[in-house]
């Protein structure tokens, strides 16, 4: 089959995220249409996670395409920039406070980041309560993808956005993500100012790192007096279940936790005990690297179906910046095959690279702060 032109042809985009609706986004103001899949039942139909760091040579490069930029920062948080690192005592090793109209990195909501998204794209451009079951066909196109209600649609580009687990990843692909064999439990804390005034005051406005050198802490203020915060251990991945515990167990949880953290001050430990509702667990999973596949012309992936790595502060902007130089790639190529081809060129070095970097990266969020620095973006973008 010759490749068609991306102005002709039919693309499907799998999964409504930020590097999914980016994509759909750059293409729509292009003239290309395009049409997003989301296995969600609807826009708000779960919480959308934490907080995100939008940096200004990916993320934010990827909105100014997106004609977006100016409406990310009326809503995004420049005070958030904030970083403490702390030890288990509670002392500040080192402390990153931003300048008033430092906009290298604000943090922004993932569910705010994905209404702002959603709210550029024309109605019916994402389908909700779409969930893939495989994509088959040739090679060269169309693809058939088949969802799990026994619907079918074809495509001329199938682009992968539908994140770690990603069903189109297996059209190309045989990688699986594999367990890093470092873990979070998530904890969500509510009203910080009247509800938790101390944690408040301990964390500031923006983010909180403390490890030992086997587990770590990393607290994370959300908008709207909202605190995450992210309990990291090297564990096995079921490590509930071996200790003879259920996830919504939260007071048996909890109770382990104590003892694995009995070393620490006691107001760090309000992170453990103090927080609103269940915990939830998160274990980190990342690809092989580096993750390559055959070129095909008619399936693309970008994100973590693409290049999944420990959540050091790249995830999302990676996301966002494949998302950009995707579209772009289409608006300017005369054929849907040569679009993916220039897009993979610069894409899979990039990725490839930066997940090099990051390899064993998991652990790192365990390593003593370094008080030299206040960096550190665990739990991030």
């Amino acid at each position: 089959m010759e490749s068609p032109t991306p102005t002709n042809a039919r693309i499907s985009i799998i999964g409504a995220g930020p590097g999914g609706l980016t994509c759909a986004r750059i293409l729509q103001r292009h003239g290309i249409a395009v049409s997003v899949y989301d296995r969600d039942a609807e826009t708000d139909s779960r919480n959308q996670g934490g907080s995100l760091d939008l940096h200004e040579e990916d993320g934010q490069l990827a909105l100014r395409e997106a004609g977006l930029l100016e409406e990310f920062f009326a809503l995004a948080r420049l005070e958030g920039q904030e970083m403490r690192q702390l030890d288990p005592s509670g002392r500040v090793l080192a402390h990153h406070l931003p300048d008033e109209d430092e906009k290298a990195a604000p943090e922004i909501d993932r569910g705010q980041l994905r209404d702002l998204l959603l709210r550029s794209l024309p109605a019916g451009t994402v389908q909700w309560g779409r969930t893939l079951a495989s994509v088959s066909g040739p090679a060269a196109g169309p693809r058939t993808l088949t969802f799990t209600d026994g619907t079918a649609v074809e495509a001329d580009l199938v682009i992968g956005a539908d994140g770690a687990h990603s069903r189109v990843r297996a059209a190309v692909s045989p990688a699986t993500p594999r367990y890093t064999g470092v873990s979070f439990l998530e904890a969500w804390f509510d009203d910080m100012e009247h509800a938790h005034p101390e944690l408040s005051r301990l964390v500031g406005k923006g983010s909180a790192h403390i490890a030992d050198g086997e587990r770590g802490l990393f607290a994370q203020r959300n908008s709207g007096g909202h605190m995450r915060v992210y309990i990291m251990r090297r564990v096995p991945v079921d490590w509930i279940a071996a200790q003879g515990l259920r996830p919504e167990d939260t007071e048996g949880i909890r109770g382990h936790l104590l003892g694995e953290y009995a070393a620490w001050s006691p107001r760090i430990l309000r992170m453990i005990t103090d927080n609103d509702g269940a915990y939830v667990d998160r274990p980190l999973f990342a690809l092989p690297v580096p993750h390559t596949w055959e070129h095909s012309p008619s399936v693309a992936l970008l994100g973590d179906a693409a290049h999944l790595m420990p959540p050091l502060g790249v995830g999302v902007n990676l996301a966002m910046l494949d998302a950009a130089e995707l579209a772009l790639a289409l608006v300017r190529s005369s054929t849907i095959d040569d679009a993916v081809d220039r897009y993979e060129k610069s894409m899979l070095p990039r990725s490839a690279e930066t997940a090099r970097l990051l390899e064993g990266g998991a652990e790192h969020l365990l390593s003593v702060p370094d008080p030299a620095s206040a960096g550190g973006a665990a739990a991030r973008g």
